[in-house]
């Protein structure tokens, strides 16, 4: 795999949210992914950083061009510090939710990309790691 272009993000508050879709759609365009990728790609990426700003306070997201097999996409990093995730499992499942929410967050998310995989431990925070290829389906 080749990563053709790299940026990190910051995400400490709210107010990053819309800058950081915003740097998401530059990347999308700029590799000529279509607006329905692209908006598959940013509703996917707004749920982990929300994620990552209500259970651990923020973290980082590293955003990536990358190229593999003649395929072009988007991997985007989300690696926080805050408490992990205890059962990986029961958290990939519709309508599990530790916030009183609808609980679609993550499995929704990885619906919406062509990867996705989660690494957590509990007190190390988590990383989730998703791509979505320029032609996904």
């Amino acid at each position: 795999m080749i990563v053709m272009t790299k940026d990190t993000m910051e995400i400490v508050r709210e107010q990053d949210v819309v800058p950081f879709r915003n740097r998401v759609r530059e990347f999308g365009t700029r590799i000529g992914m279509s607006l329905v990728n692209q908006t598959k790609l940013i509703t996917a990426a707004s749920e982990l950083v929300r994620n990552m700003l209500k259970y651990a306070s923020g973290g980082k997201v590293i955003l990536e061009v990358i190229s593999l097999n003649a395929k072009t996409g988007i991997r985007l990093t989300f690696k926080d510090e805050g408490p992990g995730i205890a059962d990986i499992a029961l958290a990939m499942r519709d309508g599990f939710s530790t916030g009183r929410s609808l609980g679609l967050g993550l499995p929704g998310a990885k619906r919406l990309v062509n990867e996705f995989d989660l690494k957590s431990n509990p007190g190390e925070g988590t990383t989730v790691t998703v791509i979505h290829w320029k032609h996904g389906r």
